[in-house]
């Protein structure tokens, strides 16, 4: 094993300041952001070894789940692999569950476990008190999130670290509101990227002493590439329009809810296909513009199948099938409300609401500035925007009213390929190299 002098020498500020917080008597903190499955889950987790806070500003939320605790200790269960195996249970208490912003002060890392559209609000929320050097991660961080977090720290944002996630590390539910939760299956890897790279080392190590052995927190080269790699923006409303849309439904209610990744049809897949190929385009004009630059991890739909869901897909011969005979998808249905016994389909639900603006208006937008043409995206977002009751597409072009409300580049008045690279802080080279400072 060999160990450069530039890595002793990079590493040594990190010991030093470790050994300066112990003197201090100050205890590693994390904040854990959010209140749903995944927030309780990594708050129980982490509680268990670190000072833990818990921070909701949804609602009172946050209220309600410290009511809901009392003086008890969160129980979390783990389901084991090896059959016939006991489940371990952990049991921790968070050091507090507040709405309060300025608990921001007091972090070393901050784990958001939030709808992406909600991101803004926190990252908006924390700036005033964030220290630097504190460890942002975003789990998933969807599309765009580092555009979104520079924008809401400003010139604060170079002092910090940024961790985009592709996903979540578990499976995980409620058993007890509040109170206890199981962790149904933990991912074997997922990809997240640093920014600025120079931190990739010291912020991966950090988090996954968090999350544990597994899962394995794999580097990817840049956040754009977390972008665009992004599942969710091309199946959840690529699905949705391939089941819903007028072509292929009469409006009339259906008799049961049909499966949603296990029922893609021909025509859905033909849906998806056009989709993922023109965000491959978009990263292939990108990589051409920038030379050096590495969208590796922004792989085609299929190709994230293979990766995420090695062995439990019965036929991966093509995007459909990978879909259809995925067994974790066992039962999944499209999100739908019942209506006289039958059942209508929910148009408003986070598959479009959530995903449209956060996931499918980032790649979209890119494409726009690149002038990479999207006919299939375009057809998509302009139902999908309809469903939603947001004007965002117009005639092709990303300047609806509600432009402002979406990860769309232009969201933030970025129109050009050079302010797109300076806001991602992509440094292209002349030659052949390419950073992301």
């Amino acid at each position: 094993l060999k160990i450069s002098s530039n890595s002793l020498l990079r590493a040594a500020p990190l010991e030093e300041d470790k050994v300066s917080k112990m003197a201090e008597g100050h205890d590693f903190t994390v904040l854990v952001c959010g209140g749903g499955n995944a927030a309780q889950v990594a708050c129980g987790m982490f509680s268990h070894r670190y000072k833990t806070i818990a921070v909701s500003f949804f609602a009172d939320e946050a209220a309600k789940w410290k009511a809901a605790l009392g003086s008890s200790d969160f129980e979390l269960t783990l389901m084991p692999l090896e059959e016939g195996a006991t489940p371990k249970v952990i049991k921790s208490k968070p050091h507090d569950i507040t709405n309060d912003p300025k608990v921001a002060a007091q972090a070393d890392a901050i784990i958001l476990v939030v709808p992406s559209f909600a991101h803004g609000e926190y990252f908006e929320k924390f700036a005033p008190y964030m220290k630097p050097g504190t460890i942002v991660a975003t789990m998933p961080a969807r599309s765009g999130g580092d555009l979104v977090f520079n924008k809401m720290l400003g010139d604060k944002a170079k002092d910090m670290i940024f961790c985009g996630f592709e996903t979540l590390p578990w499976a995980c539910r409620f058993t007890e509101w509040g109170k206890k939760a199981t962790i149904l299956g933990i991912k074997n890897s997922i990809i997240g990227a640093v920014t600025p790279p120079s931190k990739t080392t010291y912020a991966m190590a950090t988090l996954q002493g968090l999350v544990g052995v597994t899962p394995w927190l794999q580097e990817s080269p840049n956040n754009l590439g977390i972008s665009m790699r992004n599942p969710g923006m091309i199946v959840h409303p690529g699905v949705m329009y391939g089941r819903w849309n007028p072509e292929v439904w009469d409006g009339k209610p259906k008799d049961s809810k049909p499966l949603f990744y296990q029922g893609v049809d021909d025509y859905t897949a033909n849906v998806l296909e056009q989709m993922t190929n023109e965000a491959q385009a978009t990263c292939r004009k990108m990589e051409e513009l920038c030379p050096g630059l590495s969208l590796k991890d922004a792989c085609t739909l299929q190709q994230w199948y293979m990766d995420c869901y090695d062995g439990q897909m019965s036929d991966t011969s093509s995007l459909k099938a990978c879909m259809n005979t995925n067994k974790a998808y066992d039962g999944l249905t499209h999100p739908c409300k019942e209506e006289g016994g039958k059942f209508m389909p929910d148009l408003k639900y986070r598959y479009l609401a959530e995903d449209v603006p956060t996931g499918l208006c980032f790649a979209k937008g890119l494409a726009e500035i690149l002038e990479v043409p999207t006919p299939m995206m375009d057809k998509v977002m302009t139902w999908a925007q309809g469903c939603i009751g947001l004007e965002i597409l117009i005639d092709g072009k990303m300047c609806g009213k509600d432009i402002g409300q979406t990860r769309a580049p232009q969201g933030v008045g970025i129109i050009t390929l050079e302010a797109f690279k300076a806001a991602a802080k992509i440094d292209c080279a002349e030659a052949s190299s390419c950073t992301v400072s």
